[in-house]
């Protein structure tokens, strides 16, 4: 039934994030940027794009100039993610899933995320692929040390309420072309 449900919400989500991504001029991480540079010095996970998600890279191109940047690599379908260093212009291969990995895998642990999304809303929730690659690696993160999660979308994939399972990690800001929200979770 809840799987049911979230197929029924990411179906309407892609299609509100292709109207999104078919609008966008290109500056849709300006907000990113101003947020990121409030933590000069600490690492950051950021991802490559893929289809019509909303692009980080100018961001992280940014935040290179200061921190250590990385991307994800998948381990596998039941682990979590492992992240390796990222700067522009480093050479990259194809990874699983399709998405792009860089080619010398220099991996760290990034104490901010930012982390793409098919849906959220403004609880913090966030409906991604399916996989639940986040969602794993932010709890095994978590319980190890502080860790930011920013999710980074379009508002158009903004939902009333998201149908979420006790598994499903909150994020603590969440990021569009337009605003920034943030939470305060009770842990």
């Amino acid at each position: 039934m809840m799987q049911e449900l979230k197929k029924k919400v990411r179906k309407e989500a892609f299609i509100n994030r292709e109207k999104a991504f078919a609008a966008d001029i290109g500056n849709s991480a300006s907000l990113l940027s101003s947020v990121l540079a409030g933590y000069r010095g600490v690492p950051i996970a950021g991802y490559l794009p893929i289809k019509t998600e909303i692009n980080p890279l100018s961001a992280m191109e940014e935040a290179s100039a200061h921190s250590l940047v990385g991307v994800p690599v998948i381990q596998g379908n039941s682990k979590p993610l492992k992240f390796s260093g990222w700067e522009p212009g480093c050479h990259l291969k194809k990874g699983p899933f399709d998405v792009q990995i860089p080619v010398n895998s220099n991996y760290f642990v990034p104490e901010v995320l930012i982390i793409p999304m098919v849906g959220f809303d403004r609880k913090g929730g966030r409906l991604g692929y399916g996989g639940g690659f986040y969602d794993r690696t932010l709890e095994h993160l978590r319980s190890r040390h502080a860790t930011l999660a920013i999710g980074f979308a379009y508002s158009e994939q903004e939902f009333e309420n998201l149908p979420l399972e006790p598994t499903d990690q909150k994020l603590d800001i969440i990021i569009t072309q337009r605003e920034i929200i943030e939470f305060k979770h009770s842990k």
